[in-house]
Order: C-alpha cells, then sequence, then structure tokens
C-alpha cells in the first residue's frame, strides 16, 4: 500500500508542477478597437431588442467586446476560453460587420438564425456559467425575425 501512495505522491506532484507551469503560458486576450463605422448596428437596422439579445448571448464571442470572465486567467481554461472567442470571431464578428460584402452579409445572417434555431448556438459550453445567455423561444424569434428582414432588405440592394 504505501508504494501505491508514494506513486500517487509523485502523480499529484507532477500534475501540480505542471499546472503551475502552465500558468506562465498564456495566450491573447484581445479586445481589438473597433471602427464603430464598421459594427453592424451601423450597418444594419437593428432594433433595440434584438442589440439586447446579441449583447446578453454572442457578443462575447462574437465581437471586440468580449467580457473576460475570471477564469478566462487560469490555465489551462484560458487556453479554451480565448480559443472559443477566437474562433467566435473569425466566425462572426459583429464589430467587423462592415467588412463583410453584401453577399456575406446575406449568408450570415441565414447562419444566425440557423444555428440559434437548432440550438447550436450559444455554445453549450458557454451557458452553464452564464445562463442569462440561454435563448428563449422568443429570443430566437426575435433574432430569426430580424435577421430574416435584413437578409431580404440586404439581398434586394
Amino acid at each position: 500500500m504505501s508504494r501505491v501512495f508514494r506513486v500517487l505522491k509523485w502523480v499529484v506532484a507532477i500534475v501540480a508542477v505542471l499546472l503551475l507551469v502552465s500558468q506562465f503560458i498564456r495566450p491573447a486576450k484581445t479586445n481589438p478597437t473597433a471602427d464603430q463605422s464598421l459594427t453592424l448596428e451601423s450597418q444594419m437596422r437593428v432594433e433595440p431588442k434584438v442589440t439586447t439579445v446579441l449583447a446578453r448571448s454572442c457578443a462575447d464571442c462574437h465581437s471586440n467586446n468580449t467580457r473576460w470572465p475570471w477564469y478566462s486567467n487560469i490555465a489551462p481554461v484560458s487556453w479554451f476560453v480565448i480559443s472559443h472567442v477566437n474562433d467566435g470571431r473569425r466566425h462572426l464578428n459583429i464589430s467587423e460587420w462592415g467588412k463583410y460584402d453584401a453577399r456575406r452579409q446575406g449568408e450570415k445572417l441565414r447562419e444566425i438564425c440557423d444555428m440559434v434555431k437548432s440550438g447550436a448556438m450559444p455554445l453549450s459550453s458557454y451557458t452553464p456559467l452564464h445562463p442569462d445567455s440561454k435563448l428563449s423561444s422568443g429570443d430566437v424569434g426575435v433574432l430569426c425575425e430580424w435577421a430574416n428582414a435584413e437578409r431580404n432588405r440586404v439581398n434586394s440592394r
């Protein structure tokens, strides 16, 4: 039994050292400066209720205005969070909406509705620590109604 205990102590010590060392490997948490003329709100017709839902459920990962929670400072969780934010911004960044051409904007608007309707967004890994980000059926309706109307408007240009 003492041999097992000794091995277990070494394993715990090695894991503790690895966790400590991992704190020094810090990917960048960024909130790039947003050109306000490129934001979704300045480029599209966005009703206040849509802005509220987007800010509450989407903006942390899909804008340059991420609110970095305390756990984004602790490796290896920080690596996961930063990677998710960077991926989210790559797929859709409402702070840089004006950089998308009209065709791409139409696609993004369709994707917004598809993703929230299917329950793929917000991510199920995000909502437990951010319960207010969960979308109600009313929220989904608001986003889809708005996205479809704006897509029709963009496509008619």
